[in-house]
């Protein structure tokens, strides 16, 4: 009888899951410090707890999948689709954060992320992207009242 100690099958599952879990681990930390609480009802810190432990879901989900054994071949990584999704969420980063707003940043976010799925049409992506940017901005900002960054486009609205 050999004791055989379980071996990580699919590293990049386990370190998936580490990241999860530290995510998890801050977000409940963070949502033990905060002050604000609710006079009834569910306080501001029960969202918080709540994203905390669907973290540690998805953290556990990706620790049993590390060590299950891999059933179908691993592909090769595109990293030029993984920089243009970087891109994307750079773009809206970006955007947000030196007052572009979020029609801006909605906007490259689509197009730059259609074009790392290998979509070509990138005037007819920005464009579209810029639509869709304007309906999600005004359904927010105008329907349901709440406040996007917001930037010189939406100024305009």
């Amino acid at each position: 009888m050999s004791s055989r100690t379980p071996s990580i099958a699919n590293r990049p599952a386990a370190v998936v899951a580490i990241i999860l879990l530290a995510i998890s681990v801050i977000t409940y930390w963070d949502a033990t410090q905060m002050k604000v609480r609710a006079t009834y009802g569910m306080g501001a810190n029960a969202a918080s707890y709540f994203v905390a432990l669907l973290f540690l879901v998805l953290a556990l989900g990706h620790f049993i999948s590390a060590f299950k054994p891999a059933d179908i071949d691993e592909e090769a990584v595109d990293w030029k689709a993984v920089g243009w999704v970087g891109l994307a969420l750079a773009g809206l980063i970006g955007s947000v954060w030196s007052g572009g707003g979020f029609i801006l940043g909605s906007t490259l976010l689509f197009a730059f992320t259609a074009r790392g799925f290998g979509r070509r049409a990138f005037f007819k992506d920005i464009c579209l992207g810029a639509f869709i940017g304007l309906l999600i901005f005004l359904m927010f900002n105008k329907l349901l009242t709440l406040a996007l960054p917001q930037g010189p486009l939406e100024r305009l609205f």
